[in-house]
């Protein structure tokens, strides 16, 4: 392997890392030489550490909950003190709880963005408190990987996803904000939308119709992106979003101003307000608004 590409001497936490996405992403990072701290529930990570363990890797199991700050301060001292430091953070642990909103509850709200956005942010933090340290102790830039798991969910306003889609929005408003942040003391965090089959998308995607030799959707699209970004080579991609399904990656471009409006005199009034947004508004067609509908027509 390009040892630009290799992860010999990093060392990685993956969230969520039992089944599915992550699994995928750090069986991935493990082929690739990483050290990896797994984290699930109780019990669900331990096939993937025995078969990380199998392919000569090495692996500690950290189980919990990542929307406690517990979880959090296990899984980064797990990385320190049990495997010498810490250099990638994947954050993917999720949970669904679909409903229209006007059918929503305060707890199905809570617990989806709970687990998502406050669970990236709770290991990121810890994180980004570790590198800063480091930094600081070296006078130097240190090694650090961010790769967090937002959604087009965020980009199309999903109808029966308020919380999830809120949740996403707010996971690469994080990101962003990490890869700003943490730049200069070498930090690098992108976001990533996968598409993959996994049993919290089963309702989603349904079962493999393609007839193609890898399902589109399979978890093996998405790994090998979360390892490249993790490496040495990504060392100039932050702050970025990418699509990834299918043997395809798509970069999102930032969003764009469409239209401005001025006020005719010194401030707005109501009429010069519906002469001019109105105006622009008037006759077009009500569904396009600022969801990205042209990503969700990305195929493969």
């Amino acid at each position: 392997m390009d040892g630009n590409l290799s992860l010999d001497g990093r060392v990685a936490v993956v969230t969520g890392a039992g089944a599915g996405l992550g699994r995928a992403e750090a069986l991935a990072l493990a082929d690739a030489g990483a050290r990896i701290v797994l984290n699930d529930l109780p019990g669900a990570a331990d096939g993937a550490a025995e078969e990380i363990r199998s392919r000569g890797g090495t692996v500690v199991v950290v189980t919990g909950d990542v929307g406690e700050r517990s979880t959090a301060d296990a899984m980064v001292s797990a990385a320190v003190d049990q495997l010498g430091g810490l250099d990638i953070v994947v954050n993917n642990a999720g949970m669904t709880r679909d409903k229209m909103l006007f059918n929503m509850s305060d707890q199905e709200w809570d617990d989806v963005v709970r687990v998502h956005l406050r669970g990236h942010f709770l290991l990121s933090r810890n994180a980004a408190s570790y590198w800063r340290t480091k930094s600081k102790q070296a006078d130097a830039p240190v090694y650090g990987r961010v790769v967090n798991t937002a959604s087009e969910a965020f980009l199309a306003g999903s109808p029966a996803q308020a919380n999830y889609a809120a949740a996403k929005a707010g996971i690469t408003a994080l990101t962003l904000s990490t890869a700003r942040g943490l730049s200069r003391i070498g930090v690098r965090a992108n976001a990533i939308c996968p598409r993959a089959r996994t049993a919290m998308t089963a309702q989603v995607f349904g079962e493999d119709e393609s007839g193609k030799d890898v399902d589109p959707y399979s978890p093996a699209h998405v790994a090998p992106l979360v390892a490249y970004l993790a490496s040495p080579a990504a060392e100039t991609i932050t702050g970025q979003v990418f699509v990834v399904y299918g043997g395809m990656v798509a970069l999102l471009a930032a969003p764009v101003v469409e239209r401005r409006f001025d006020a005719s005199g010194s401030t707005w009034d109501l009429d010069d307000l519906a002469k001019q947004v109105g105006g622009y508004f008037e006759g077009r067609d009500p569904s396009v608004g600022f969801a990205a509908d042209s990503v969700m027509k990305l195929t493969v």
